[in-house]
């Protein structure tokens, strides 16, 4: 599949077809963004909550942050961050939620036709995942790393930019309206501070160990086997991975080590 002439929103449907429910069925089963659109529309829904918790009811608001952010040091002890920190952007700039659910809108709605859908969301969950990971990693490495804390899609995102170059490299297909965010988003973490960079090295590595495991041809016990078959032998491979770099990367948080962590 490709496409011809630059658009920063390739394959991108209307604003309009959000909310059509014949344009959601025609979606589905054409591998339309269907999944895409959810997220988008979770991210923003979480993001005004976030918004009118900080004007209304600042408490509130850092309850949420402390409950669904991702802390390398709490992170095994509330595995469901993992997850919930891929949902939550800073609440009192809207260029962090607007960045981002750009970048989605630009990258994934063409990346879910060509994968399908679930495909993609396993994509887009093991990535965001794989984004922690790369947070644990860090603070092995650079003790200080297990104190931080960090939220947002980016993690998830740079996994897409993975699967993107992979997919696009074997397909043949004109790659240069995807470049205009792969560097934009490279570049972030140069030029804005407190950007956490290590969860974007471990969602473009688990995104692009998916996505190389899926569509590679040198696998023979997958050859020949659907895409239902290999996303779930893959998709579970790979979060078992996921599960024990996680197991040994707590072996050197500071509360594990001082037998705190139960």
């Amino acid at each position: 599949m490709s496409y011809h002439g630059f658009s920063l929103f390739p394959s991108s449907p209307s604003l309009r077809d959000l909310f059509n429910k014949r344009a959601i069925r025609y979606h589905w089963r054409d591998n339309g963004p269907v999944f895409t659109t959810a997220i988008l529309l979770v991210c923003v829904a979480v993001w005004l909550v976030e918004l009118l918790l900080s004007i209304v009811w600042p408490d509130g608001l850092n309850a949420l942050l402390n409950f669904g952010a991702f802390q390398p040091m709490l992170a095994v002890r509330h595995p469901w961050t993992f997850l919930t920190s891929m949902f939550l952007h800073q609440p009192t700039s809207i260029l962090h939620i607007m960045f981002n659910m750009l970048t989605l809108w630009s990258v994934a709605p063409l990346l879910e036709r060509m994968m399908g859908h679930w495909p993609f969301l396993v994509l887009y969950v093991l990535s965001g995942i794989g984004g922690g990971l790369g947070m644990m990693l860090w603070g092995v490495i650079r003790p200080a790393g297990w104190m931080g804390a960090a939220y947002g899609a980016s993690g998830a995102l740079f996994g897409l930019f993975a699967a993107m170059l992979i997919v696009y490299r074997r397909i043949g297909a004109d790659i240069s309206s995807m470049m205009v965010w792969m560097v934009i988003n490279f570049a972030m973490p140069v030029v804005v501070r407190n950007i956490a960079w290590q969860a974007h090295v471990g969602g473009f590595l688990i995104g692009a160990l998916f996505t190389w495991l899926l569509v590679s041809p040198k696998l023979r016990w997958t050859r020949g086997k659907s895409l239902q078959y290999r996303t779930t032998v893959y998709g579970v491979g790979v979060f078992v991975l996921i599960v024990a770099l996680i197991a040994l990367c707590n072996l050197s948080n500071p509360l594990s080590v001082a037998g705190l962590l139960y």
